[in-house]
């Protein structure tokens, strides 16, 4: 059997042989990687330089961007330098770096959906008390608990798995997942379910509790409104309401994937479904947002075309 001190880098088994469809596959996975930056960073510039938009949901918005092309740079660098390697090898230490930037997002996106849902629970259910809500020190207050309650759920679910020992070094996936390290360590603890759950629960469960009673309340309050204040509240919500789904969807395809088709499913589904979120939330973050709420929209034209 061989050990941690043996083991200095791990083999992306799901690349394959792709042969001369590196290129193309380079060329698309360059173009989207670029776009999603291009994007994300555009909606950032805007409303800095907007003053106009220097409100709380905005701010929370910048966050959101910020979170996007930190994950997308988690990936797809990663991507496009396995492209043209023969040996789709990555070495233990960036491999942890992955990890981290990766699994700190995913709670640093959903804890930043709770924050914009809660911005416009008190816009829409207490619009005369919001100016004392929700200022611009509590926004960067609530910012930066994002951020901590993101890496305290990172290091308490899976910082163990740095000090584990490996007796294999395949990783039958196109990035460092913890499961499958844990899968090919020399001995799985208890520890390691429990941590599973207790990610599960901080980072999701928790988070998408706290959004979906904000959005209840929105929509009793809602109820009792005017048809107009209902318009601006569908107007407003329904990006953040997109985004929350769109994450519901690929946390039930990656838990699809891997308690299910790991092994059995066609290559092309054991590869996507784990990356879907990867693929689409750091796009449909901008696009929802930039093209969706009239300001942002406004804005957008002027900055681009005046």
């Amino acid at each position: 059997m061989e050990n941690s001190s043996q083991i200095v880098s791990f083999v992306l088994a799901a690349y394959g042989n792709i042969g001369e469809l590196k290129y193309l596959y380079f060329s698309i996975i360059l173009l989207w990687y670029l776009s999603i930056c291009v994007a994300n960073t555009l909606l950032i510039v805007v409303i800095h330089v907007d003053k106009r938009l220097h409100e709380p949901m905005y701010i929370l918005l910048c966050n959101l961007c910020v979170n996007e092309i930190k994950v997308s740079t988690s990936l797809y660098p990663l991507l496009l330098s396995q492209m043209f390697s023969d040996s789709h090898e990555v070495t233990l230490p960036w491999c942890f770096l992955q990890m981290c930037c990766m699994y700190t997002s995913g709670p640093a996106e959903l804890c930043s959906l709770v924050a914009m849902a809660y911005d416009r629970y008190i816009a829409i259910c207490h619009p005369l008390r919001y100016n004392a809500f929700m200022n611009t020190e509590r926004v960067f207050v609530m910012i930066l608990l994002v951020w901590i309650y993101s890496f305290i759920s990172f290091i308490f679910s899976y910082t163990f798995i740095f000090s584990l020992k490996f007796c294999g070094n395949i990783i039958d996936n196109v990035y460092c997942d913890h499961r499958l390290m844990i899968k090919i360590s020399c001995s799985v603890s208890v520890h390691s379910y429990i941590s599973e759950i207790f990610f599960t629960i901080v980072s999701i469960f928790i988070p998408f509790s706290l959004i979906s009673v904000s959005y209840m309340k929105i929509l009793k309050a809602c109820r009792k409104t005017s048809k107009e204040n209902k318009q601006k509240a569908v107007t407003t919500c329904t990006p953040q309401i997109v985004s929350v789904s769109n994450l519901f969807v690929g946390c039930i395809f990656s838990f699809i994937d891997f308690r299910f088709l790991v092994g059995k499913g066609p290559d092309e589904v054991r590869v996507i479904l784990p990356v879907y979120l990867l693929i689409c939330q750091p796009m449909l973050t901008p696009f929802m947002y930039g093209f969706n709420l009239p300001k942002i929209r406004q804005s957008c034209k002027r900055f681009l075309f005046n």
